[in-house]
């Protein structure tokens, strides 16, 4: 095994990284080391910093992205013996600025909602599917792979929970809405039985690219743009409107499964609009200039 392999190992092993973070990092890694000439584990710094031209054409964010994988990959050969040395310091520091996440209005989510309840009400399976898991990703803020993948044991028989397994094979619970236990109770009636997933397709489960398709589909059956909808879009929307009718961001955090509230914080920029109308209505002094 190469130290790339060994690296990616230990991710899995010791941190629980996700198949997708680990995909992620071995083509980011694998690129570096063909930009030098497959001399990765032992490359120097004036070779490291050479990598930024290499990266010119991509995004901020994606060089980050590289640099972290990078910087990671050299702490764990540090620690194994297999260097003395970091020359992650050579590498180019990219200015990011992460985005603000892309959110639905109320009346957007309406307007998904009441289509999919409109074509629900032939109990026809796909419909009704379509309906479950629009609930889930914005009632219950689930991401798409945790949707798609969830085992038909995660379903609540008399708590008003589902178990869900996130990032770094991490389990949480997370909340489900009367809505969505009356949708489930009408999917599971209507739902293939021979599967041990509760989206169940011809190899498995329902795959993320298929789902992305039907809420595309869905958007456009609903007049709205396709381009504004996605399962991260509605997690994003399911956050916002939580945060609107006050909820606390510790419980946020929670709820949506993020290590560090660092990553849940995103959204209180998103609702800066609603703090600075609560200031201008509800601060003394607000008061005080219109009693003026």
């Amino acid at each position: 095994m190469s130290s790339i392999d060994d690296f990616l190992a230990m991710l899995a092993a010791e941190r629980g990284a996700a198949r997708n973070t680990l995909l992620a990092y071995g083509r980011d890694l694998h690129q570096a080391d063909e930009l030098l000439g497959g001399d990765l584990a032992d490359a120097s710094a004036a070779q490291l910093a050479k990598l930024g031209q290499g990266w010119s054409s991509l995004a901020p964010s994606t060089v980050a992205r590289k640099i972290s994988a990078l910087r990671q990959f050299y702490g764990f050969l540090v620690d194994e013996g297999e260097r003395e040395d970091d020359p992650t310091h050579a590498l180019p520091r990219p200015a990011t600025r992460r985005p603000l996440p892309k959110i639905l209005t109320h009346a957007q989510v309406e307007a998904l909602f009441s289509r999919a309840e409109d074509e629900a009400t032939s109990d026809r399976p796909e419909a009704v599917r379509l309906l479950v898991m629009l609930e889930l990703l914005y009632g219950s803020g689930l991401r798409a792979t945790e949707l798609v993948s969830l085992p038909l044991a995660s379903v609540p028989r008399d708590e008003p929970f589902l178990t869900v397994t996130g990032k770094g094979g991490q389990a949480r619970l997370v909340p489900v809405s009367r809505r969505a236990r009356q949708a489930l109770s009408r999917w599971l009636a209507v739902r293939p039985s021979a599967s041990r997933y509760l989206f169940p397709s011809r190899s498995g489960h329902l795959t993320r690219i298929r789902l992305y398709q039907m809420l595309k589909e869905l958007a456009v059956r609903a007049d709205l743009p396709p381009e504004k909808l996605s399962p991260h879009v509605l997690r994003h929307a399911f956050a916002t409107h939580l945060l609107e009718g006050g909820a606390d961001l510790r419980a946020l955090q929670t709820l949506l499964g993020h290590a560090d509230i660092a990553t849940t914080q995103i959204y209180t920029h998103v609702d800066a609009a609603r703090l600075v109308k609560l200031v201008n209505e509800r601060h003394p002094l607000a008061q005080v200039r219109r009693s003026d």
